[in-house]
């Protein structure tokens, strides 16, 4: 007797193949709790990983494929519309969407994950720092990364997603280049509805869906995850010899068109490119202090007796002037 998967393994009972997003992650019609829902996949995923070995290996990861996709449906709210109103929903005009304020702070705060005073804090920090909220609110320890992350999707109108419980698509991994997701902090999981899914860290740059475009001739369809999933999913998926590097093609430009250097802000890169971008910043100035006092000793010394009243002559102004370059530019 063949394999049903749905059956077998779900217990949904027989009928439509595939079944409906609903049906297939065992949820009642219409369901509009995205935590339920994310909460149902999660353990769906874990008990359908349980077969993923032996001759079941290529139908434990695609069922797995499929109810990530039916789950990111169901959490991505523009989505979720369209595909409510295919199976039959009647939605009201003004009603489709979620009432008051949906900023990451305000949903923390209707989740009764942070109070009014912490996120008052935490928006003075990350404001007097120069930050974004979401690490102003890991920074601070008030949530970990993960609830950061997923309430700013939801300010972003993105899906969430738990890497942990993904397993990006092998073929599409070695279209991507590891200097492509390193520099972008991405991990590219797979084409779902034409269009590539990828989890970021933050906000895709037009850069980066242009990248992607060519590389792959379909749209990029961005969802977010935190930024240590992701550096995690880079190490697991991108190690050393694990990509021929070479083998990959870079895609043509046309003619006319030249390449474009962009930037990342420093608020958004990750944790630990910040903690390395202000340890190389330090280093930096300590050595324009040192530096400037070693010539000022050695070299200067006879020289601006002369005419200026201190021993010091550089060591007051070049440490000032690259503090100020380093906060401006290399910190911003």
């Amino acid at each position: 007797m063949p394999l049903d998967v749905y059956k077998d393994w779900l217990g949904i009972p027989e009928g439509p193949r595939p079944p409906g997003h609903y049906e297939l992650l065992r949820l009642v019609q219409f369901e509009d709790n995205f935590e339920k829902i994310r909460k149902n996949y999660s353990k769906l995923n874990n008990h359908v990983r349980k077969y993923a070995s032996g001759k079941y290996l290529k139908e434990s990861q695609d069922l797995m494929n499929e109810m990530a996709k039916a789950m990111l449906c169901l959490t991505d709210p523009e989505r979720k519309l369209e595909y409510d109103e295919s199976q039959g929903r009647v939605v009201e005009s003004g009603l489709d969407k979620e009432k008051g304020a949906n900023t990451i702070l305000h949903i923390l705060y209707r989740q009764k994950k942070i109070s009014k005073e912490q996120a008052k804090e935490a928006k003075q920090f990350a404001d007097a720092r120069g930050i974004s909220l979401r690490d102003g609110l890991v920074q601070m320890k008030i949530v970990d990364q993960g609830t950061a992350t997923e309430a700013w999707a939801g300010e972003l109108g993105y899906s969430y997603v738990d890497l942990e419980t993904m397993t990006p698509d092998e073929s599409v991994l070695d279209q991507i280049p590891r200097s492509i997701v390193k520099r972008h902090s991405i991990l590219p999981l797979f084409i779902d509805d034409d269009m590539l899914l990828t989890a970021t860290v933050h906000e895709p740059s037009p850069e980066l869906e242009d990248e992607i475009r060519l590389r792959m001739g379909i749209p990029m369809r961005p969802v977010l995850a935190s930024p240590r999933a992701i550096n995690q999913g880079i190490t697991k998926y991108y190690a050393a010899g694990m990509r021929n590097e070479e083998a990959i093609q870079e895609p043509e430009l046309k003619k006319d068109s030249k390449p474009k250097k962009t930037k990342t802000s420093f608020s958004n890169l990750s944790e630990g490119d910040q903690k390395q971008k202000k340890q190389i910043a330090m280093m930096v100035f300590c050595w324009s202090v040192i530096g400037s006092v070693i010539i000022d000793l050695n070299f200067l010394t006879e020289i601006t007796e002369r005419f200026w009243p201190i021993q010091f002559f550089l060591t007051l102004f070049i440490p000032p002037v690259v503090g100020v370059y380093l906060l401006k530019s290399y910190l911003k």
